[in-house]
């Protein structure tokens, strides 16, 4: 009798850990599912906070192409960097503007800021080179800008070549007028890296990560070549456009254009060149109207952030187009 109620407890016992083993495995499992749709909960809200930043931007960007309009009907074809386009936009609340389900108590980070530049306030790699043929004017300007900025003027030479080697230039054509094909037409080796924005820079043998950053406010590489306009650049900017102006007496016109005295024509700015030094013209063509424009925008939402530039060109009408986006 003692041996058959020994063998009860030790079933008993077992049912009971069995019991428990089944409990604690169907609590891993739904604990396991509950994990997995939380998850999946929360990508999707990434998702959709990622795509509502997405647009913001959008609509900024569609808001600064109507800024744009507005300053071309009101300057009269002149570009200033004292209008209303160069205004920033300081960080702005957009919690009472974005469509969002809140929780009780829930503290919704929701900001916008942002900014435009003239990208034609800086100078354009592009000109470097025309059909692949470095023009000598731009790369001496070039190497003006690099010892401006403490950098080695040598470089210069160096960007130009590479500029020059990944131009495309028209595809000769037979006299029947269709393309020419074979050996003539094939790449003769492993093309070297087209300049598409400021990093690439570091791909020409001379360029260190620290050079690239100094020059990242003052130069752009744009789909064709520009002239740089006069009533946006910086002091080393029009330093580097004439031979012989100081970067003091370029400082002094920059200060000119800030006290609200734009150059209305390339021709003004001439002038007004013969008026602080000995150098009568630019070595280059300059400009003050402005087709190019650089969009800064920073959107924050909730744990969503976006940080973007993207390049609008605007036409003779006016009206602006995005050339492209990049976001960081």
């Amino acid at each position: 009798m003692n041996r058959s109620r020994f063998r009860r407890q030790r079933q008993r016992g077992v049912a009971v850990v069995t019991a428990l083993l089944l409990t604690t495995l169907a609590v891993t499992i739904v604990t396991s599912l509950f994990w997995q749709q939380q998850v999946q909960v929360r990508s999707m809200e990434n998702q959709r906070l990622q795509l509502q930043t997405r647009w913001i931007v959008r609509g900024t960007l569609n808001f600064s192409r109507l800024v744009l309009f507005q300053d071309f009907l009101n300057s009269g074809g002149v570009t200033r960097g004292n209008a209303a386009w160069a205004t920033p936009v300081e960080e702005t609340r957009l919690d009472d503007y974005v469509e969002r389900d809140r929780r009780e108590g829930e503290d919704y980070n929701a900001t916008l800021s942002g900014r435009l530049v003239d990208a034609q306030s800086r100078y354009n790699l592009t000109n470097l080179s025309t059909a692949r043929v470095i023009d000598p004017d731009q790369q001496a300007v070039f190497a003006r800008l690099l010892t401006n900025l403490q950098l080695d003027a040598g470089l210069a030479q160096a960007v130009a070549k590479q500029v020059q080697s990944t131009q495309k230039v028209a595809a000769p054509t037979t006299t029947t007028g269709t393309a020419a094909t074979g050996k003539a037409a094939q790449s003769s080796g492993t093309e070297p890296l087209e300049l598409v924005r400021v990093e690439d820079l570091l791909a020409v043998s001379g360029f260190t990560p620290q050079a690239v950053e100094r020059l990242r406010d003052y130069v752009i590489i744009l789909p064709q070549p520009t002239l740089v306009n006069v009533n946006t650049a910086s002091a080393q900017v029009l330093s580097a456009l004439s031979p012989s102006l100081p970067l003091a007496d370029a400082a002094v016109l920059v200060n000119q254009v800030k006290q609200n005295r734009p150059f209305y024509s390339a021709q003004a700015y001439t002038n007004a060149l013969a008026a602080v030094s000995a150098t009568r013209v630019p070595q280059v063509t300059v400009d003050v109207k402005s087709s190019y424009f650089l969009a800064y925008t920073q959107v924050q939402l909730d744990r969503a952030s976006l940080a973007s530039v993207s390049l609008l060109q605007r036409a003779n009408n006016g009206l602006s187009t995005v050339i492209w986006i990049r976001e960081n």
